[in-house]
């Protein structure tokens, strides 16, 4: 529903990754005031790479992490370069940069430095600041004009300071807070346990006997990597069902070998398998994923997180007995990230503006619960909740405000790097066979409204 109404509101968002920015910029050329809170020193978010993991749990159990970051040193793109940028900024090759398809993560840090320079959101953004408390002012006063109570800290001076919003904007990302297998034997295992939040690079595990838990692309990239310093690495997946390019890896390398998943940890050493065989470890990596966590935010139980579903959310961004003061950027995964948070920041600025409003609550809720019926009767876990892997569900999501669907060459090259990856995944950011599809993306108007200096190729 869209309304004339054009209302200005204080809004706090919570992070400087590229979700934070994104709504930082739709916010305020809706008309609102913003500030942005950033526990680090630049922006970035994930992409902010940070090297000194010292100080930080090996398997990352405190409630508040010091190291956000999961980037490790070598790590490049897993999609084309031309795919990911905001719809109205491309992710373009410049010179005397990066100017690979899959470029490495700090190529990826300087778009999103382009980014903010070109709209000036620098001048929203307190650096350094973390980020304590975000409540309810006056809970159970008077719902339908909330206020925030945002308390931070400034990490220089350890200074507090209470601050009270409008609305509140969460851009804290979901790859900093680990999510963690139960094994039985794990808490008293005294080798090395970590997982791959921390993980930087393969020198400290020259020689050692190292066992990846999780057959994830970062696992997968991780093993590549452990497998030219490492005496032997042992890849516990799942499933046993690999790709083709992963079965390619491991006929290639006599030390890379794949497990079932892991039965126990015994305190002698020996990593036992649920197929009755066993290794001597020096180190367990855990390469098993991410959990959804704002240690912050208190709503009094109105959103929780159970077992990875953030909930309840309308359309994965608002929880219906707070929404629109509270929303959420970048929770849903497995999609083309950067133009699917831009409809959402674009979204959430004209409902605060009141230029659209949302369904009433109860209607929220029934579609979330229908949601949830349809994922069980496909038989998704729970933990999957936010995993879209549809274009079509991205594509509905921006007709909520006129937001125009994605390309054509965007999804086609989107699948292209999928299957290559799939299937030759040593050589796949190096080497591909859709130069046709890339040359219809670089002539779309996308890339064509670029000035000259800024073209792609």
């Amino acid at each position: 529903m869209v309304s004339e109404t054009n209302l200005s509101k204080n809004v706090c968002v919570i992070g400087a990754g590229p979700s934070g920015l994104v709504a930082a910029r739709e916010l305020r050329k809706e008309g609102h005031k913003v500030v942005v809170l950033e526990q680090n020193h630049d922006v970035g978010g994930q992409w902010l790479y940070d090297p000194n993991v010292e100080g930080e749990d090996p398997l990352g159990r405190n409630l508040f992490l010091k190291v956000h970051s999961s980037i490790y040193e070598s790590l490049r793109l897993t999609s084309p370069r031309e795919i990911m940028g905001f719809t109205d900024f491309p992710f373009s090759v410049k010179k005397g940069r990066d100017m690979r398809r899959f470029p490495s993560h700090t190529e990826l840090l300087q778009y999103l430095k382009d980014f903010c320079q070109s709209f000036r959101l620098r001048e929203m953004i307190r650096f350094n600041t973390r980020v304590e408390y975000v409540g309810m002012l006056d809970y159970g006063v008077c719902h339908d004009d909330l206020k925030w109570v945002v308390r931070s800290k400034e990490k220089k001076t350890s200074k507090e300071v209470e601050e009270v919003f409008d609305a509140v904007v969460v851009a804290t990302g979901h790859y900093s807070q680990p999510r963690l297998p139960s094994i039985k034997g794990m808490d008293s295992w005294k080798r090395k346990q970590m997982h791959s939040h921390i993980y930087r690079s393969p020198e400290p595990f020259r020689n050692e006997t190292v066992v990846v838990v999780g057959n994830s692309l970062s696992g997968q990239d991780i093993s590549i990597e452990l497998v030219e310093v490492a005496k032997e690495v042992h890849l516990s997946s799942r499933s046993l069902n690999i790709s083709e390019g992963l079965s390619k890896v491991i006929s290639k390398h006599k030390n890379l070998l794949l497990h079932p998943q892991i039965d126990s940890l015994q305190e002698d050493g020996r990593v036992l398998f649920v197929d009755g065989s066993c290794i001597i470890a020096d180190t367990v990596l855990y390469c098993t994923g991410y959990s959804y966590a704002f240690p912050f935010l208190d709503t009094k139980g109105m959103v929780a997180v159970d077992d990875d579903r953030v909930g309840p959310l309308y359309e994965h961004t608002f929880p219906p007995s707070l929404a629109p003061s509270l929303s959420f950027i970048g929770i849903p995964r497995k999609i083309i990230g950067f133009p699917f948070f831009e409809s959402q920041a674009k979204w959430i600025a004209q409902l605060l503006s009141g230029k659209r409003v949302l369904p009433s609550r109860e209607e929220m809720m029934e579609s979330i619960k229908e949601f949830y019926h349809s994922r069980d009767i496909a038989g998704i876990p729970k933990y999957n909740t936010h995993d879209i892997a549809n274009f079509e569900y991205c594509d509905k999501y921006g007709d909520y405000i006129g937001f125009p669907r994605l390309e054509e060459w965007r999804k086609e090259l989107c699948l292209s790097a999928l299957r290559n990856a799939d299937v030759n995944l040593e050589t796949y950011r190096d080497l591909w066979d859709d130069d046709e599809l890339l040359q219809k993306a670089l002539q779309s108007p996308h890339f064509t409204q670029l000035p000259l200096d800024d073209s792609p190729l």
